[in-house]
Parts: structure tokens; sequence; C-alpha cells
């Protein structure tokens, strides 16, 4: 005879502690696809955000909404946690350095979090790991920066250390009579700045990295991003570069990763010269745009690995499945509702894969969703995520 138990009553004592609930900060689309890649795996979502219909929010019957800079709020989350993660590196790395001191783990952590938010010593600690960066320097008042161009040369990239993304935060100098328009443009005086020196680049190159808790990593393939108007527009999987390069931008990638203490996935963003030189650009404690491909194209996403490193389990495989993989941004072009239109069209496209993130609001050069394409050749690729995505547009102008 079978002894019964009543789940909807009361639940074995064992199982206390599952199903696992991970918390991740902003609800943006990164944290959307984070959730999706965990749930199959038996994980449970918390979502902490500002915006009750953001991306990631909706997916999330956990979801608090709240400030993530307000200290109350920040720990009735974690509270409800077992493991916290972030979908950007605009939290305060002092706030996460206090949950972790009250036993909460967070990964990245907090020591991460501080090393990469703020630009000047992320260059500062890469350089010091021997890694290659463009020159850098900090200002703090706009008359330095005409003494830092005798030493680097025009043009000059003036940067906001913290916030920046998108190429939000840079203002090219070309010349001293760009110092004081930028200077205002970026809030010098106010926010802290730096300056570095333009790396002539043939081709932008990212990589994603995951890293677990214990130390082993899996790198991705090296893949070429194509900007526009500083916004990721197009993914290229791999990057059409010798071995010998993919293999050197791979192991700078691991490097660069190991060195801020990182766990979960990366994505770190590098310069290539004509003439084979490689220097990191930035890199981000976190998924990435240059890895959304990694969904269709790779046997575990970024997405899947990052929760796995930062769950402490096993790390999946980051090798491709098809030859080619090509990914297409959706940017909206004008303020509108987020109400995708032609998609029935863009569906009817044999081979590309749709991806819309759900966002109530369309803006200009706003990241909306994506399209990803797997084909023999990049330029069957390109074809195919390029017609889809021109089918979709978004809803009546507000």
């Amino acid at each position: 005879m079978h002894e019964t138990y009543d789940f909807k009553v009361k639940p074995p004592a064992e199982l206390k502690k599952y199903p696992v609930r991970l918390g991740i900060i902003g609800g943006g689309q990164l944290a959307r696809m984070t959730a999706i890649a965990a749930l199959p795996l038996g994980v449970e979502v918390i979502v902490l955000e500002k915006n009750p219909h953001s991306p990631a929010a909706r997916l999330s019957p956990d979801c608090i909404v709240g400030d993530w800079s307000d200290p109350k709020t920040l720990r009735t989350f974690a509270e409800r946690c077992d493991v916290i993660t972030l979908e950007n590196e605009f939290v305060d790395a002092g706030a996460l350095a206090v949950l972790e001191r009250a036993g909460h783990q967070v990964f990245p952590s907090a020591a991460c979090i501080a090393v990469t938010q703020d630009k000047l010593m992320q260059k500062h600690t890469l350089q010091k790991a021997g890694l290659s960066v463009p020159s850098f320097r900090a200002v703090s008042l706009s008359s330095e920066i005409k003494y830092v161009a005798k030493d680097y040369g025009w043009p000059l990239i003036l940067k906001t250390r913290r916030n920046g993304y998108d190429g939000k935060g840079n203002f090219t100098l070309n010349s001293e009579v760009d110092i004081e328009p930028g200077w205002r443009a970026l809030g010098g005086g106010k926010n802290e700045l730096m300056v570095e020196a333009f790396f002539p680049f043939v081709k932008e190159l990212a990589v994603i990295v995951t890293r677990g808790q214990d130390g082993v990593a899996v790198v991705y393939p090296v893949v070429e991003t194509i900007q526009c108007n500083h916004v990721c527009h197009v993914v290229k999987a791999p990057a059409q570069i010798p071995d010998d390069l993919a293999a050197q931008a791979a192991k700078l990638a691991k490097r660069a990763v190991e060195a801020v203490g990182g766990v979960g996935s990366f994505g770190v963003e590098m310069f290539l010269s004509a003439t084979g030189d490689l220097v990191i650009n930035e890199l981000a404690p976190r998924v990435h745009n240059s890895g959304h491909y990694t969904i269709e194209a790779c046997d575990c996403s970024q997405f899947e690995n990052h929760v796995r490193a930062v769950l402490g389990w096993p790390l999946g495989n980051p090798l491709m499945l098809a030859p080619t993989a090509v990914m297409v941004n959706i940017l909206g072009t004008q303020i509108t509702s987020g109400q995708p239109l032609g998609l029935a069209k863009a569906l009817q496209i044999k081979g590309a894969r749709v991806h819309l993130y759900g966002k109530l609001m369309s803006g200009p050069g706003r990241k909306m969703g994506h399209i990803t394409a797997l084909e023999n050749s990049f330029t069957e690729g390109l074809a195919v995520a390029e017609r889809a995505a021109q089918e979709i547009h978004f809803g009546k102008k507000l």
C-alpha cells in the first residue's frame, strides 16, 4: 500500500528550498531573455524593476516594483531570493556590498561591479592585468583636454565614467573647438569624465565569456558587430577573421573577465586594427546584445549559461550548431506605441527567428527586438534577417 500525501496542504520539509529563486535586478529585454532561459530549468525568477510593465516584469508573478537604489526596497527583494544577478551595471556597487554583508549571494559580485561600472577603474584593472586598451586619462577640468591631445593627438573620445551605453555618454572631439560643447553635453563638472585616444579600427569584435563561481569559463565564438549611430545593428557569427586572430581575441576576452573576477556571462567588446592589433574597448558585466544569436545558434545560449554560472551549476557547451548566424536588431524610429505591425509578414519569411521584447513604447534607436538567421553563408543570413526586420514597425505615432 502506497502512502499518500496531500501536496496542496503542506509540501515536504525538504522542498522548502525548491524551486531555486533567482532574483534579477532590472526588467529590460536582457532580464526577459534570462528569465525565459531559467524557467525550463525549474528556476523561479523574481524581478526588481521600477516599471511594472517592463519586458521581464510581466514574466515574473513575483515582480517587485520599486527603485533598486532604495536600500529598503533592495533588502525586501533580496530576502525573497536565493541568488541575485543583474541585467545592467548601473546598480550601485555599495548597495550590493550591503546585501553581501547581510549574507545574500550576488553574482557578479559587488567588487566586480565596482570595477566594471566605472570605466576608468575598468581600464586601469585591465591594463594592470597586462591587457591592451586604448590610451586613457581622467579629466576633472575641460582645460586639461587640450594637454591630453598633445600626448594622444586628435581625435579624442570624451566619455562619462558611469552609466554610458549604446554611444550615450560618448562625445567625439575632433579639435579644440569641440571641447566645450562635449564637456557641456556630458555634464562635465557634475559627472566624472575621462578621455580616450581614438583607436583606428577596421572591425569591431565581441566575445561572450561565461565564468562560473569555481573559475571555470567557457568562451563563445568571436563575432563581428556592425554599429549604426553607435547602436549595434548587425552581429555576424563567427567573425570572418583568421583562426589565430580569433584564438587571440578569445584568450584576451577570457583574461579580461578573470581580471575583474567576473561570474556569469560577460560581453567583451574589442577593436581590431588594419595591422591585426587587438585592444579591449569595454566589457559589460552581464549578458550582452552581441550574444543574442546564441539562443538559436549555440548548444547552450549565453542566457542559460548565465543562469547556470550564477547558481553554481555546470556550464553548457558554447559551440555553434550552424556554419553562420546573423542577428539584426529591430530598432524603433520614432515615439509610438510598442504594438508591432507587420509581424505576420515577418513570420512568413523562412529561416527568420523573430524575438520581440514586449516594450509598450517605441522610440528612436530603441531596441525593440531582434531577428536571427542561421544559414550556410553570411550573405544568405543577412538577407533573411534584414528582410524580416524591415517588415516590422511599431504602432501609431503618439
